[in-house]
């Protein structure tokens, strides 16, 4: 009977070991292929949301008779697909203003921005940036008719800005300094500021000189002051630290590879 017990004891002990050897089955910070979770996620799901402007021609425009987004900024999203998911086409764009392509992101309704997003520190502490991209500075544009020809014409003027962006701060310090007084006119989306300018609700159009390109016509001028350098990059949020990674190292190949200043020449960027 002794001699039962005690194997029964051991194969008991035995068993008990097996089980607290068991690989945990706890959550991880990596999916079961071995990639980072926020990867895998983008994988899982087959697309890369990204936040993109569908209202600047040359970086995001949606062409109204075919529905198609195109533009700078389109182009460095599929590099970014494709790197992860090894198909440019696999894109899902969503179009963003600057006001709402913050809270998209921190919603989890997009996985990056690149939305002519311009890099500051204030920005930096809620999301993750990549290097920059591209280069600007915050234009004036005008009627040619209107008698406007600097920045300091514009005392005593209206200036219409897109809503959240940094460039009425940027026109701000800069009144300030040439000691003028203007005043501004917040608007959603830039087709609006231009039909503002157009009817004369507004005296100047101002935003980063690459996108003011694409509304010129006949009409207006862009002057040649310039402002406040932007720094463009594609954000991400801050938990999302191998995506961002992903996304940076996408932009440094391009750069290395020259493709980065094809897509700058190819759209006509300055």
């Amino acid at each position: 009977m002794k001699k039962i017990a005690s194997i029964l004891a051991l194969a008991l002990t035995l068993t008990l070991a097996g089980c607290s050897s068991a690989p945990s089955k706890t959550a991880s910070n990596s999916g079961t292929s071995g990639k980072p979770a926020d990867i895998q996620k983008i994988i899982d799901r087959g697309t890369l949301k990204v936040g993109v402007k569908v209202d600047v021609p040359k970086y995001g425009y949606k062409d109204p008779s075919t529905g198609k987004i195109d533009g700078f900024e389109i182009d460095i999203a599929k590099a970014v697909a494709k790197k992860i998911l090894g198909d440019e086409n696999k894109v899902d764009l969503q179009a963003v203003t600057a006001k709402t392509r913050g809270p998209l992101l921190d919603s989890g309704e997009i996985d990056m921005v690149a939305a002519t997003f311009t890099i500051t520190e204030e920005r930096k502490k809620s999301y993750n940036f990549s290097d920059p991209y591209f280069t600007d500075g915050v234009g004036l544009l005008v009627k040619k008719d209107a008698g406007i020809s600097s920045f300091k014409d514009l005392n005593g003027k209206k200036i219409g800005v897109a809503q959240s962006s940094t460039t009425k701060k940027a026109l701000q310090e800069e009144a300030d300094k040439q000691g003028i007084k203007v005043t501004f006119s917040e608007f959603a989306s830039y087709p609006e500021i231009k039909t503002a300018l157009s009817s004369g609700r507004v005296d100047c159009f101002s935003v980063d000189g690459a996108i003011l390109l694409g509304y010129l016509d006949d009409n207006t001028k862009i002057l040649s002051d310039k402002f406040s350098p932007q720094n463009y990059g594609i954000a991400s949020k801050k938990d999302n630290t191998e995506l961002a990674k992903v996304i940076n190292e996408t932009i440094a190949e391009m750069k290395s590879s020259g493709d980065l200043q094809k897509l700058i020449d190819k759209w006509g960027l300055k």
